[in-house]
C-alpha cells in the first residue's frame, strides 16, 4: 500500500515513515498508510510558507474568496464520500459526520465572503487636519494543530479564516485521523492557492511540536486538544526567544446541563441524550454533568434509561447506528477507568458502560453510553474530563443551588439550561460562567458564523469562527496621515 504524503511547497513529499490508520469499528480494517513528518519536514513546511505569505496577502480578495469558495463547493459536491471516510477512521456515527462535512463546507463558504468584507475605520484626530486609518493585516505564517474528535470541521474553521486574512498556513492534524486532513490538503491543493500558503504535514507531535511551535518564522499558533497539551504550548510560545507568537488555544470542558423543576422532560431528556452520548461523547461541548433539580429528578432519571435503551450501538457506517465506537483503545481504557473510579467513589451505574468486543462479528472499541447516578460535584467524575460517552447525574435542592454547581468547575466551555420560565432562562443565561449558553437545547453544536469559545481554562485567546476568527489571525495597524 502507497502510503498517502505531506504537503509541502506546493509538492507531495514522503515523510520519514508511515502508519497505518485503523478504523475503530472494525480493527481489521485499515484505512490507508499515511505519511509521518520529522522535524527536516517541519522546518521545511515553515520555509514554504515563509516565502509564499507575503505573495499571498498582497493577492486580491476577490482571488482569496474564489478559493475558499472552490474548497466548500467541492467539500459540498463530496459530502457523502468524505463523510464516510470520516466515519471510517474516526468512529463518529455516519449523520453526525455528514453533518459535519456540511458544516466545513459551510465554513469555507463563509470565510470567502469574509475575505471580501474586511474592512477598516477611518477617524479623524485630535490634531487639526490629521486623519487615522485603521486597518487589520495578515498576522504571518500559522501553525495549526488540531485534535482527533473533529477531523474536517477544526481544521476548516482554522484554516478558512486564516487564508481568507492572507495568511500562511502550516496544517498539523492529529496523528489518530490523517485521512480526512489529507482530502482536505488534496481539496486545497487545487483551489488556485500559490505553493506554500498551504502546507500539510501529519505525524506524532512529539516528533514536530517543537519545530511548529518555536520557529522563529511561525507568527501564530492555534490549537484545539488537551489543557495539559495547551498549557505546555503557552509556556512554548511565552518562551520562545525573540518575537514571541500569538497562540489560542481550545482545551475542552466540563459542561452542565442544569433541569429545572419546570422543564419540558422531553426536552430536557433530548437534549441531554444529545449531548452527552452523540458523537459518542467525544465533544469538548459534551453535557458530561446534568444538573437536575430534585423535583424532577426521579423522572428525568427513569426517561434518560429508557431513552438510552433504544441507542444503538455499532458499526459507525451501519444503518442505524446512532453511538459509534469510541476513537481507539486508549480513549477506551480511559472512558472505563473514569466508571470504575465513579463507581468506587459511590456512584450508582444506572444505565450502560459496559463495553463491546465485538458488534456483528467486528471487533471495534465500543462501549454502551453510561449514566451514573448519585453522583456529587467534589468526586473526579464531576471535575476530570472524561471525554466519552459518559454522563453524571447531580441532584440539587433548587435552581440557585443548580447554578452554583454548574459554575463549580475550572472548566467553562459551554453550558445548558432546560426551563420554561423565561424568568429563569434570563437568570441563567446571565449568570452561566462559560462561553456558550444553550437554552433547551443541547450544549454541543453551533453555527459556523457565530463566535466559538470558552472562558476559565477551557479556551485561553481571541474566539474562533464568525467574524470573531479576524481577532486572531489579523494584527491591528494604525496610521496617522497628514495631507
Amino acid at each position: 500500500m502507497n502510503p498517502y504524503r505531506n504537503y509541502i511547497g506546493g509538492d507531495w513529499t514522503e515523510g520519514q515513515d508511515a502508519a497505518d490508520n485503523i478504523n475503530p469499528s472494525d480493527t481489521r480494517d485499515v484505512v490507508g498508510m499515511y505519511a509521518r513528518a520529522n522535524r527536516a519536514d517541519a522546518e521545511a513546511a515553515i520555509a514554504a510558507a515563509h516565502a509564499a505569505q507575503p505573495a499571498w496577502a498582497a493577492t486580491s480578495p476577490q482571488q482569496r474568496a474564489d478559493a475558499l469558495d472552490q474548497a466548500g463547493s467541492e467539500i459540498h459536491a463530496r459530502r457523502a464520500e468524505l463523510a464516510d471516510l470520516l466515519a471510517r477512521e474516526e468512529g463518529k456515527a455516519l449523520p453526525d459526520a455528514l453533518g459535519e462535512v456540511v458544516r466545513a463546507a459551510q465554513i469555507f463558504k463563509f470565510f470567502a465572503g469574509e475575505a471580501l468584507r474586511s474592512g477598516g475605520e477611518l477617524l479623524p484626530s485630535t490634531r487639526a487636519g490629521m486623519s487615522v486609518e485603521i486597518t487589520r493585516e495578515p498576522v504571518g505564517v500559522v501553525s495549526i494543530i488540531t485534535p482527533w474528535n473533529f477531523p474536517l470541521a477544526i481544521p476548516a474553521w482554522k484554516i478558512a479564516p486564516a487564508l481568507a486574512y492572507g495568511n500562511a498556513v502550516v496544517f498539523k492534524p492529529a496523528e489518530l485521523v490523517p485521512g480526512s486532513a489529507w482530502a482536505l490538503a488534496e481539496i486545497l491543493s487545487r483551489c488556485g492557492l500559490p505553493a506554500g500558503a498551504f502546507n500539510l504535514i501529519m505525524g506524532r507531535g512529539r516528533e514536530i511540536g517543537d519545530t511548529l511551535l518555536g520557529d522563529p518564522r511561525v507568527n501564530a499558533v492555534t490549537f484545539t486538544g488537551s489543557e495539559s497539551t495547551g498549557r505546555k504550548i503557552a509556556q512554548a510560545c511565552v518562551s520562545r526567544r525573540g518575537a514571541m507568537p500569538k497562540f489560542q488555544l481550545e482545551m475542552g470542558g466540563k459542561n452542565p446541563l442544569v433541569v429545572l423543576d419546570d422543564a419540558d422532560l422531553d426536552v430536557a431528556v433530548s437534549c441531554a441524550i444529545n449531548g452527552a452520548f452523540y458523537s459518542t461523547g467525544q465533544r469538548c461541548t459534551a453535557s458530561s454533568r446534568l444538573v437536575v433539580t430534585e423535583r424532577i429528578h426521579d423522572r428525568f432519571v427513569e426517561a434518560m434509561i429508557e431513552r438510552m435503551r433504544g441507542l444503538t450501538v455499532g458499526d459507525a457506517r451501519a444503518a442505524g447506528t446512532v453511538i459509534g465506537p469510541v476513537v481507539d483503545e486508549k480513549q477506551l481504557a480511559q472512558d472505563l477507568d473514569y466508571i470504575r473510579i465513579g463507581r468506587e467513589e459511590g456512584a450508582r451505574l444506572a444505565a450502560g458502560g459496559e463495553p463491546l468486543a465485538h458488534i456483528d462479528g467486528k471487533p471495534g472499541f465500543y462501549l454502551q453510553p453510561a449514566l451514573l447516578t448519585g453522583t456529587t460535584n467534589t468526586m473526579r467524575i464531576n471535575r476530570e474530563e472524561i471525554f466519552g460517552p459518559v454522563a453524571t447525574v447531580i441532584r440539587v435542592r433548587d435552581a440557585e443551588e443548580a447554578l452554583a454547581v454548574a459554575n463549580d468547575t475550572e472548566f467553562g466551555l459551554s453550558s445548558g439550561v432546560c426551563t420554561t420560565s423565561l424568568k429563569w432562562a434570563a437568570h441563567f443565561k446571565r449568570h452561566l460562567q462559560a462561553g456558550m449558553v444553550m437554552v433547551n437545547a443541547p450544549t454541543a453544536g453551533v453555527d459556523p458564523h457565530v463566535p466559538f469559545g470558552g472562558r476559565k481554562a477551557s479556551s485561553h485567546g481571541p474566539r474562533e469562527q464568525g467574524r470573531y476568527a479576524a481577532e486572531f489571525y489579523t494584527t491591528v495597524k494604525t496610521a496617522y496621515v497628514q495631507p
